[in-house]
């Protein structure tokens, strides 16, 4: 992306884990961000020790109607919504119902001969060989998952599945069919039913540009150093599916902190980066970017990826796990 345009939002979402700063460290830090950064506003969460101890919405949401961010502010939420695709898949591991390293082909038996080698764990860890975007995706069209699936059934693979990391956005809208045909529901109602709900999470939803959402924030890009609107898709696809607020993935936070929803074991495997073909590492895991570090100060990292689309990068939110020996806030990238 050039320097002179930048999609910014008033829809960065951090949620920080175990933060030792003290609370006008966290104010302080988060208001130069948005200044250095050209984000009209952020809304922020801080968890420790399964404990919700500081929300708080920061600059401003609406800049036409100068709506200020507030803890109850609703985000979209962009690629943070692969985890819970992911989460929806692992739940359905959990239930016994079908396994990581099971072949695509056994529930999505229309799929191409040359799909014959992917597992359900290629298409979490993005190794599948499929591209990014299915040649049928219309981010102005609304239409069925499958039907843009199958438009991607006569595109060869990029490579041999597990080979390489290659980010694709098809393969999550794959894995949730792969919820729906193996639940019986439509994938949003499954984790609706299974992850929302129990959670408390009331005000996530499907992403949308008709229904009227209270307290929506608007985006925006940074263009030769003005703001302006930034577009809309009519689309809704899996791999971006939601709007959420900070409250919510707050909830979300002390859930994965506190062993509800998810398992010990279902999380550790979740946060492990892929192995690949070649036995390499790449640091990536089931709908998380995980950092392998290990140098006593914050151990392993998950981040949620949370870039959009085209090359502009329109990053809408982002989430962060950090150990509780963390003892500083990590930078961010807006842009």
């Amino acid at each position: 992306m050039s320097r002179s345009r930048q999609v910014v939002l008033p829809a960065l979402l951090i949620l920080l884990s175990a933060v030792c700063a003290r609370a006008d460290e966290v104010d302080d830090w988060v208001k130069a961000q948005l200044r250095a950064r050209h984000v009209p506003g952020v809304a922020i969460a801080v968890v420790k020790e399964g404990v919700v101890v500081k929300t708080e919405g920061y600059g401003v949401a609406d800049l036409e109607h100068n709506v200020p961010v507030v803890k109850s502010t609703v985000f979209k939420i962009g690629s943070v919504s692969k985890q819970f695709i992911a989460a929806g898949v692992m739940l359905l591991v959990q239930d016994g119902k079908l396994r990581v390293d099971d072949k695509l082909r056994k529930y999505l038996d229309e799929a191409p001969a040359a799909w014959e080698p992917i597992t359900i764990r290629h298409l979490l860890t993005h190794t599948s060989g499929l591209r990014r975007e299915a040649p049928g995706f219309d981010p102005y069209k609304i239409q069925p998952d499958i039907d843009v699936i199958r438009s991607a059934f006569k595109v060869p693979l990029n490579g041999l599945p597990g080979n390489n990391y290659e980010y694709s956005n098809v393969g999550y809208q794959v894995l949730a069919e792969v919820i729906h045909r193996v639940s019986g529901q439509p994938w949003a109602a499954f984790l609706q039913e299974r992850i929302f709900a129990p959670l408390g999470m009331t005000a996530t939803r499907l992403t949308t540009v008709f229904d009227i959402v209270v307290g929506r924030a608007e985006g925006y890009t940074w263009r030769d150093n003005v703001y302006s609107n930034s577009e809309d898709y009519l689309a809704l696809r899996p791999s971006g599916a939601f709007m959420s607020t900070v409250v919510d993935m707050a909830n979300w936070e002390v859930a994965l902190q506190t062993g509800r929803i998810l398992s010990p074991q279902t999380k550790t495997e979740m946060w492990t980066a892929v192995r690949l073909n070649n036995g390499s590492e790449y640091l990536y895991g089931y709908g998380w970017e995980v950092d392998g570090r290990n140098d006593g100060a914050t151990a392993r990292v998950a981040r949620s990826h949370v870039c959009l689309g085209d090359a502009r990068r329109r990053r809408l939110a982002t989430i962060r796990r950090i150990t509780p020996r963390a003892a500083a806030i990590p930078p961010y990238t807006a842009h």
